[in-house]
Parts: C-alpha cells; sequence; structure tokens
C-alpha cells in the first residue's frame, strides 16, 4: 500500500540546514519503493541519486540517467517514504545549459514526484542554476569535489584536493554553492582534511561521501552499504551486510530444490482437500 505522509512528519530542507554542527544526519540513496520503506525509519534524508543508472540499470556511468528516469524512481521513493528529507537527483542535461533550463527541471521533478528538493554537481560554475531553483523557492542540495557527472570529462575518478589550486577551488565552489542559496551541499571523493576545513568554513550542512567524519552529514549508496554491488566497491564504503552471498546463496538453494522437484513442497500447493487450502 502507497503510504500518505502528512507534512508534519515529514523532515524538510529547513530542518537538515538547521543540523548543521548537530548530530550527524544520516543520508542514504534509495531507488526503490521496498527499500525507501525500509531506510525510512532510520535515516534523515534519502536521495534518489542517478547513481541509480549504474546500479540497477547497468549503465557505466551516471551520464545513463534521464529526467524521466528519476521522476520514476522519485516517485516509488516517495511513495515508501513517510519521514525522510527525499532528494532527486537531476542528471546530466537537465540544468548545465541555462539557469531557466535548470529551474523547469526542478519543476518538473518537484511537481511530478513530490519530493522535497533536488540536488545538482558544481560549483562556481553552475551558482546561477542553483540560485535560479532557489528563486522559484525549491530547495537545492549542491555537490562538490569529485563529481560523478564529470567523470568523463576529468578522466576518471580522481580524488579531490591534493594541489593549493584544487583547494583553493574548492573553497571558491563552497562558498558558491552557499551563496546562490543552497541548504545543504554534498562533498565526494575529497581529502580528509580538505573535507574538514570546508565543513568548518560554510554556514550550511556537508554531506561527506569519501570526504571527512568532520562533514555534518554522511551517505552512501545503499547497494555499496548492504554489500550488493557486484563490480569494484569504492574504497571509502563500510559494508554492514553481505547480500551478495545471501542473494546467490538463496538461488542456488531454490535452483537445487527445482530440479530435485523438492520445491515446490506440499506447504506451497493448492490441494483438493477440504479445509487444507490456504489463499
Amino acid at each position: 500500500m502507497s503510504r500518505d505522509p502528512s507534512a508534519d512528519s515529514r523532515i524538510s530542507a529547513e530542518d537538515i540546514r538547521r543540523r548543521k554542527g548537530g548530530v550527524p544526519i544520516v543520508c542514504l540513496t534509495a531507488y526503490t519503493y521496498p527499500v525507501a520503506r525500509l531506510l525510512d525509519p532510520h535515516v534523515d534524508l534519502l536521495l534518489v541519486g542517478d547513481s541509480v543508472a549504474m546500479v540497477l540499470h547497468g549503465h557505466a556511468t551516471t551520464l545513463g540517467a534521464s529526467l524521466e528516469m528519476m521522476i520514476a524512481h522519485g516517485q516509488a521513493v516517495m511513495r515508501g517514504s513517510a519521514k525522510a528529507c527525499i532528494v532527486v537527483d537531476m542528471p546530466a542535461g537537465s540544468y548545465e545549459a541555462s539557469p531557466a533550463q535548470a529551474a523547469a527541471s526542478a519543476r518538473r521533478i518537484v511537481g511530478e514526484t513530490g519530493c522535497q528538493a533536488v540536488k545538482l554537481e558544481g560549483g562556481v560554475d553552475m551558482a546561477s542554476r542553483i540560485a535560479a531553483i532557489a528563486a522559484e523557492g525549491i530547495p537545492v542540495m549542491g555537490h562538490i569535489g569529485l563529481q560523478p557527472q564529470s567523470v568523463e570529462k576529468d578522466g576518471g575518478y580522481k580524488i579531490k584536493g591534493r594541489t593549493e589550486d584544487n583547494i583553493a577551488a574548492l573553497l571558491s565552489d563552497a562558498e558558491a554553492v552557499e551563496q546562490a542559496g543552497a541548504f545543504s551541499v554534498v562533498i565526494e571523493g575529497t581529502m580528509e582534511a580538505v573535507a574538514a576545513k570546508l565543513t568548518h568554513h560554510i554556514s550550511i550542512p556537508t554531506i561527506g561521501i569519501g570526504a571527512s567524519a568532520d562533514c555534518d552529514g554522511q551517505i552512501l549508496v545503499i547497494d555499496d552499504m548492504v554489500g550488493l554491488t557486484i563490480d569494484r566497491v569504492p574504497k571509502f564504503v563500510k559494508e554492514y551486510a553481505d547480500l551478495r552471498s545471501a542473494i546467490a546463496d538463496a538461488a542456488a538453494r531454490y535452483a537445487a530444490e527445482v530440479r530435485s522437484r523438492a520445491f515446490p513442497g506440499p506447504d506451497h500447493v493448492f490441494t483438493t482437500a477440504p479445509g487444507k487450502d490456504k489463499t
């Protein structure tokens, strides 16, 4: 059954903004209704990340995500969530062309999903897009440091904050995102000391992923966190479960029972004996 949360029960973007310097903000990605149901009681924020293109759709990068894909998954997560602040990623190609394009895409995402906020990648270069969306009354989460949508342009997944010039650029990006009106910012794939410096430098919450424990919150991709990722797991991930083995083992046992005709058994079929069938 879909959930119909009241406005009073839902954590807002403003609630997240006020958490700066307080109890760390717990964030995870979610892409589906059942996973949102499971995660919602435990987190403050669920991100419908464009990582869905890789995690669920098998694309090599997040560039495979479309606006329609993000909206469909955003709708599913909203149906499964009652408490968490839901943020939907703006996919590559939906905001870079102009502030007007960014505002139109954000309006569509929020209008069709009912989510609390959108997220886009970029700092100084995307400040005008953040400002345009914020001017529409739509909360925006920024994303600086390693930016997956730019991985092809950058020549791979490269850790940020290794040079003085890059550190200065990151500081400028953080400031620009804050000044443009974002309520929080993800810092990804950035040297620990630099991520900590950025966190203390700006007044909006920072959400770390491969960054620093000093960030105001942390986020991981749910499939990475529960040990479901098939390919290489990033260095910054801690696996809290091993669903790869659990699913593979369940599939192997099921296959063996089907081939031996052990499944379905008496408890899993309908009989003609009175009172025996379960519906």
